[in-house]
């Protein structure tokens, strides 16, 4: 039987613990000692067994970005996330043209029913054209829409009914009947690169709003007499708050911040990372735009943060060596919390029943091997 022999492993309500895991059909069978693991998986002393971390917002790596449109980049993106310990992913698309936003989308639905390697692309995250001016971050100005059903239906039905994330500005105009419509249609709505303040989430959270889009970026941030977008984050606690903790987005104070204001089943790590990563310094391209990478900053020409080359076991690792989060928290942010707000079933935790993905990770958080439905998809 395939599985872990004898390994230190995160599983669900138990912690870290010494342990047999058994694979049987792509999903754990047994977890406890002295199980008939002929077929071990690959772990060695001093390592951990986690969960495969799950990435709700990244745009690209490696050359690729999901905006390309084309199966080959979606499968490369997928290829290189297995080597951070990312078992499963939402192609993330960003404002541009009704075309090529269309055809991406119609390429993550070709590309579900066709993977056979890598991380598993789970649907899309829908990033624009539904947001505000005000906060266009590194996001084209020009194909900007107002939130439209219309539109949405039409994009979701491009994506095969697979938008699973969409984030827009809850403030514009159209925007309470874009959530709705959103959310009846199995989609988890985040407000990002908005200008809403606190009263104006509130009412969105009403419509079915749950989450925030790389909170404090691209958004109102917080003031004494209004605290903005960043400030609701932190006071509505239903909320969930994606973070780049690249400690670049987002000082370590700042995450330490968001950490110590909320509850910690609602922090998502996310790497909003763009094509740029894992490759060397240099010019790259996002949405049309030249960026320039140096030292681990993605920015446009005139100085805009565009996305990140973030890898999700660094993030894990800023989260507990640089902002002193415990380490199995600082797993669930990357594992179980983005799982529970997308909704996902049978992902995000070690116990049997669900899909047997893994990241194993030894002292440093370098991963030493990924695992996904079982099958050893990286090895270091």
């Amino acid at each position: 039987m395939t599985g872990f022999k004898n390994v230190k492993a995160y599983v669900k309500d138990k912690g870290l613990i010494t342990t047999d895991i058994s694979v049987e059909n792509g999903k754990i069978s047994a977890i406890g000692e002295n199980l008939d693991i002929t077929d071990p998986l690959p772990y060695c002393e001093g390592q951990a067994v986690l969960p495969g971390f799950i990435d709700e917002h990244i745009h690209g790596a490696a050359g690729a970005d999901a905006m390309d449109g084309d199966k080959k980049s979606l499968f490369t993106i997928a290829d290189a996330l297995v080597k951070e310990g990312t078992t499963a992913f939402l192609a993330t698309t960003m404002t541009q043209s009704p075309e090529n936003i269309k055809r991406a989308l119609k390429n993550v639905d070709v590309c579900m029913k066709e993977q056979q390697s890598g991380a598993k692309i789970l649907g899309a995250h829908l990033e624009g054209p539904f947001i505000s001016e005000k906060h266009i971050g590194a996001q084209p100005l020009k194909y900007l829409k107002d939130p439209d059903v219309d539109f949405f239906n039409e994009l979701s039905a491009a994506s095969g009914n697979n938008i699973r994330l969409i984030t827009l500005a809850p403030e514009e105009r159209g925007a309470a009947e874009l959530i709705k419509a959103a959310v009846h249609n199995g989609a988890t709505v985040s407000a990002g690169h908005t200008d809403a303040g606190a009263e104006q989430i509130a009412e969105a959270i009403k419509n079915g709003l749950s989450c925030i889009t790389h909170t404090y970026n691209a958004m109102r941030p917080l003031h004494h007499r209004q605290i903005g977008t960043v400030g609701a984050a932190m006071l509505f606690d239903e909320l969930y708050a994606e973070v780049i903790c690249d400690l670049i987005h987002v000082s370590a104070p700042a995450v330490k911040l968001l950490v110590k204001n909320k509850p910690k089943n609602k922090i998502i790590l996310i790497t909003d990372a763009m094509r740029a990563k894992a490759l060397s310094d240099g010019v790259s391209e996002l949405g049309g735009q030249t960026v320039i990478v140096n030292g681990g900053e993605a920015r446009l020409t005139d100085g805009t943060l565009a996305g990140s080359v973030l890898k999700m076991n660094d993030a894990v690792k800023n989260m507990v060596l640089k902002c002193g989060v415990p380490f199995t928290d600082a797993v669930d942010f990357a594992t179980v919390n983005p799982a529970n707000n997308l909704g996902l079933k049978g992902y995000g935790e070690i116990k049997v029943g669900n899909f047997a993905d893994f990241a194993v990770l030894d002292g440093e958080f370098n991963v030493c091997a990924t695992v996904v439905n079982g099958k050893v998809a990286y090895k270091s």
